[in-house]
């Protein structure tokens, strides 16, 4: 144990991971959902209709509220994939994500969504 009790890491005990180009830092073991979230990201993609944002809803895999697109892989449930070093996440927002075809169609959206 590093003795540590506020949570803090030291920067040896990171992980380097981008979203939507932009670098941040992660805990190795959390989840991209969990990493996103101490990044101060709540949202990172919005629904087909009505353009509401989303991010963390049930945090267990259940819902289809998280889904981001990993390493180019679209539609990946946040709360459930743990980050990896050089782990690159895009967002889907907007038109990609309201399901013109440019993008992650969001097909895995529920009654939320």
């Amino acid at each position: 144990m590093s003795g540590q009790c506020d949570g803090a890491a030291d920067s040896a005990d990171r992980v380097e991971i981008s979203f939507d180009g932009t670098p941040i830092s992660a805990r190795p073991g959390t989840t991209v959902g969990a990493a996103l979230t101490d990044a101060g990201i709540r949202s990172w993609r919005v629904t087909r209709i009505g353009g509401t944002r989303r991010g963390i809803f049930c945090g267990i895999g259940v819902c289809f509220d998280c889904l981001i697109t990993v390493d180019g892989a679209p539609n990946q449930r946040a709360c459930l994939v743990p980050v990896a070093d050089g782990m690159r996440l895009v967002s889907d927002t907007g038109e990609a994500a309201r399901g013109n075809g440019s993008g992650n169609d969001n097909s895995g959206e529920d009654a939320h969504g």
